[in-house]
């Protein structure tokens, strides 16, 4: 397979980073933009989304009651649970390294959408050990406009490599609340 140039590639985020944007906000609707032509033009104001009409940020537990657990499909996750705004919190819980859990997990943050699908650790950057989700787990700001590729480096990348541990998200801004 050839590899993509830096143009093909800039585009291939831009559409996924777009496209990742509208599932986000798919429960609103379709052409939700509260204008609409029924004999005659009239604005009703669309409904805002869940977590966007507090000014304060929430703290979202990554996989919800099943935590960061091998076996959960994070990128469909991601998609029920969005859209994610600037400076939420994602917290992710799991269990430290054991006789019992010989594969534990850790959180690596990948460096671009390429490194993203091809779960290539490489380059990523280690932002929570094996040691760090116990307790009251990791947790991690949305604190930067920019896609966050998460990915799981348990089982020497197996967790990633199989499709269900790496998920990404991409922090919106709050609407103001009128």
């Amino acid at each position: 397979m050839a590899r993509l140039t830096h143009a093909q590639a800039l585009i291939l985020l831009l559409s996924a980073s777009m496209w990742a944007v509208s599932m986000a906000s798919r429960q609103h609707g379709f052409n939700n933009t509260g204008w609409s032509y029924n004999n005659g033009w009239s604005y009703k104001r669309p409904p805002c989304p869940k977590n966007s009409t507090s000014d304060t940020p929430s703290k979202i537990v990554v996989g919800g009651s099943q935590n960061w657990t091998f076996g959960v499909n994070y990128a469909n996750w991601a998609l029920k649970n969005g859209p994610f705004y600037f400076n939420d919190t994602l917290v992710f819980k799991y269990d430290p390294p054991s006789d019992t859990n010989i594969h534990p997990h850790s959180v690596y943050l990948l460096p671009d959408l390429w490194s993203f699908l091809k779960c290539d650790l490489r380059r990523a950057k280690l932002v929570a050990s094996e040691t760090q989700g116990g307790g009251d787990g990791f947790e991690f700001v949305l604190n930067s406009w920019q896609p966050h590729y998460f990915a799981c480096g348990g089982g020497a990348g197996f967790h990633c490599n199989n499709g269900t541990m790496k998920f990404f998200v991409m922090p919106m801004f709050r609407r103001r609340r009128y």
